[in-house]
C-alpha cells in the first residue's frame, strides 16, 4: 500500500481512483463499512482505492487545545486500512491555511486535480471545507460538474456497547476512558491498543517479582481508566499474555500516570528501547492502595492468575 503525506507526494501520473475522506480514528466497524464499500467499488471500476485523512486532527487547528484522545496513530490506521484492501492513504497536513480552503476548492485541488476521483464514498453526515460548509449533497452536485460519482453508505452499527448507541469514535473514546475495554473492542472489532517505547521506570515491579514494561505512550493516546487489565503485550514479533496496570501507583505515592505491562510467565525479557504495543482485552479491577506490601503482593499474584485465565479463555474461543 502506498502512503503519501501531502498532495505533492501523489505520483504525477496517478490515474483515476475511488476516494473516501475522513479522520477514521480507530478504523472502527462503522468506518470499515465505508472503507470496504470504497474498496469494492474500486475493484468494480478497475481503479485504486484511496483513503484521505488529516494530521493533526482538524479540531486541534480550529480549536487549539481540543485535540481528542487518539484511538490509533496514523501508522496503525494505515495498517488496518491495508488489511481492508486500500491501495493508498493520503495524509493531508491540516494547517490554518488548509482549514480556510472552501469546499469547492477542496473538491478541485484534492479530488479532481490530484486524485482524479472516479467515485467518492462517504457517510451521510460527512462535512468538509471551510467551516464544514460542504456536505454530501454539495459533493454530489460537484460530482456532476467534475465527472465523479458520490455514494453514501450508512456507517451506523449498534450493539451492546454504550447501551446501544450507534458506534462512533466518540463513543469508543468514552468507553476507553471509563475502562470499558470490552465495549470498546465490540466497536473496534478488536482490542483497543496503545503503543510506545519501553522506558526505565522506578523498577519496583522487578523488585517485587513482577517486572513490567513501562510504555511511554504516543502523544494524545486514548488511555483506559486507572486499573488492572488483562491483555497482550506485542514485542519483537510476539504477542504475549499480559497483566496491565494503568495509573499513578498510589501504593508508592506516585504522581505520574503510566501504562505498565507484565508479560505473564516470561523470564529474562529485555525490552528497553523497543517500540511495543499493548492490547486491552478485559478490565480486572480498579486502582487501589493496600494496607501492607504483603497485601499488595498477594493481590498482584491474584491479578496475574485472573489475567492468565482471561486470555486463555479468549484463546479457546478463538
Amino acid at each position: 500500500m502506498q502512503r503519501w503525506r501531502g498532495l505533492e507526494d501523489i505520483p504525477e501520473d496517478w490515474g483515476r481512483s475511488v476516494v473516501t475522506i475522513g479522520s477514521y480514528d480507530g478504523v472502527h466497524r462503522g468506518h470499515q463499512l465505508i472503507i470496504k464499500h470504497a474498496v469494492d467499488r474500486a475493484r468494480e471500476l478497475g481503479v485504486p482505492a484511496v483513503v484521505v485523512t488529516f494530521d493533526p486532527h482538524p479540531s486541534e487547528v480550529v480549536r487549539p487545545g481540543s485535540h481528542p484522545p487518539l484511538l490509533a496513530p496514523h501508522h496503525r490506521r494505515a495498517e488496518l486500512m491495508a488489511g481492508l484492501g486500500v491501495d493508498a492513504v493520503l495524509i493531508l497536513p491540516f494547517t490554518k491555511e488548509f482549514s480556510k480552503l472552501s469546499a469547492a476548492d477542496f473538491v478541485v485541488k484534492v479530488l479532481v486535480d490530484r486524485l482524479r476521483a472516479k467515485a467518492v464514498v462517504e457517510g451521510p453526515n460527512f462535512r468538509f471545507g471551510h467551516k464544514a460548509a460542504g456536505n454530501v449533497d454539495f459533493l454530489t452536485e460537484q460530482g456532476k460538474v467534475h465527472d465523479f460519482e458520490v455514494e453514501v453508505v450508512d456507517l451506523y452499527v449498534t450493539g451492546e456497547a454504550g447501551g446501544g448507541e450507534p458506534f462512533s469514535s466518540t463513543l469508543t473514546r468514552r468507553l476507553v476512558a471509563d475502562g470499558d475495554v470490552a465495549g470498546a473492542a465490540e466497536i473496534l472489532g478488536r482490542p483497543h491498543r496503545v503503543e510506545g517505547v519501553v522506558v526505565r521506570g522506578a523498577q519496583r515491579g522487578r523488585e517485587l517479582g513482577f517486572p513490567t514494561a513501562n510504555v511511554e505512550t504516543l502523544p494524545h493516546t486514548a488511555i483506559p481508566a486507572d486499573g488492572v487489565y488483562a491483555g497482550l503485550l506485542h514485542a519483537q514479533g510476539e504477542a504475549m499474555p499480559a497483566a496491565i496496570s494503568v495509573g499513578t501507583n498510589p501504593q508508592f505515592e506516585g504522581t505520574e500516570r503510566t501504562v505498565e505491562a507484565y508479560a505473564i510467565d516470561r523470564v529474562g525479557l529485555d525490552l528497553y528501547g523497543l517500540h511495543v504495543a499493548v492490547d486491552f482485552a478485559a478490565f480486572v479491577r480498579g486502582q487501589a492502595k493496600f494496607e501492607t506490601l504483603d497485601a499488595l503482593l498477594a493481590q498482584m499474584a491474584d491479578d496475574v492468575d485472573r489475567c492468565r485465565e482471561i486470555i486463555a479463555a479468549r484463546d479457546r474461543r478463538g
